[in-house]
């Protein structure tokens, strides 16, 4: 089992920056397709980036693609998510995830570990 520690959120205003970390437990991080997923008030929890075991394989899905930048450093055991451009819409509790799927995939479903959320919250 890994367990997953989320840090970096806060308050930025509309049109800056945060970088997320998400640091993993174990060593074998390099054997987990990792995400990360958000969830604002009485939405459902949504995809946001994934990146496979490699690194080679990344999604998004078109509401983030061109600002965020996932990536992840197994050395470190350790993967982030680079947030530009921000807008109001991406106020949320921001969530790091592990998969044992293959590729970098996009449903809540094929993750097995989360961590416990850092907010965003994006001001005008």
């Amino acid at each position: 089992q890994v367990q997953l520690l989320e840090s970096g959120g806060g308050l930025v205003q509309a049109g800056g920056s945060l970088r997320l970390s998400c640091a993993a437990s174990k060593q074998t991080f390099s054997r987990y397709a990792m995400g990360w997923f958000r969830q604002a008030p009485g939405k459902e929890r949504e995809f946001v980036a994934a990146i496979s075991r490699s690194g080679t394989t990344i999604n998004y899905p078109d509401s983030v693609k061109g600002r965020f930048t996932i990536s992840r450093d197994s050395a470190k055991t350790t993967m982030y998510l680079q947030m530009n451009s921000l807008e109001l819409e991406d106020t949320a509790a921001y969530y790091c995830a592990a998969s044992t799927g293959i590729g970098a995939p996009r449903t809540r479903s094929a993750y097995a570990y989360w961590g416990q959320g850092t907010q965003v919250t994006v001001s005008s």
